[in-house]
């Protein structure tokens, strides 16, 4: 009689210690040890970065030799209005290259909506001119 009773206690002291580990995975995770996903905002910000370097990318690969042939757009959105920043461009590549930065500053737009997000209210002043400096476009504010 003692080995099934003992056989019985081992089964339930067995089954105590596993449904523990189990009950673990069904916890919640701690955020920040949770993976990027399609609905974080982490892994959209990732997007627009991606988005804004590809686009800085792109214009940094132009040589200015004339500021006469460049000319600069606002780009992105801050929370409480305005751009974040203005950026330099070749006229030559003013359709495709205007196409994106709108769509980067709509996309900003929206994700600081969605996220409730605030920003530094300061007005980002428009530049005058673009000069070429070292081959590279360089904003003139004056």
């Amino acid at each position: 009689m003692k080995i099934p009773v003992l056989a019985v206690c081992l089964a339930l002291f067995t089954a105590s210690c596993t449904s523990t580990k189990n009950m673990d995975a069904h916890l919640p995770k701690d955020v920040s040890e949770r993976p990027l996903d399609e609905n974080s905002q982490k892994y959209e910000q990732a997007q627009l970065d991606q988005m804004k370097s590809s686009i800085q990318s792109e214009i940094s690969k132009e040589k200015c030799n004339d500021a006469n042939e460049w000319t600069f757009a606002p780009m992105g959105a801050k929370a409480c209005g305005g751009p974040q920043l203005y950026i330099a461009y070749p006229k030559k590549m003013e359709t495709a290259i205007l196409a994106r930065i709108n769509d980067y500053t709509e996309k900003v737009k929206a994700f600081n909506q969605k996220y409730g997000l605030v920003s530094d209210c300061m007005m980002i002043v428009p530049p005058t001119s673009v000069k070429c400096v070292n081959g590279k476009a360089e904003l003139v504010n004056s």
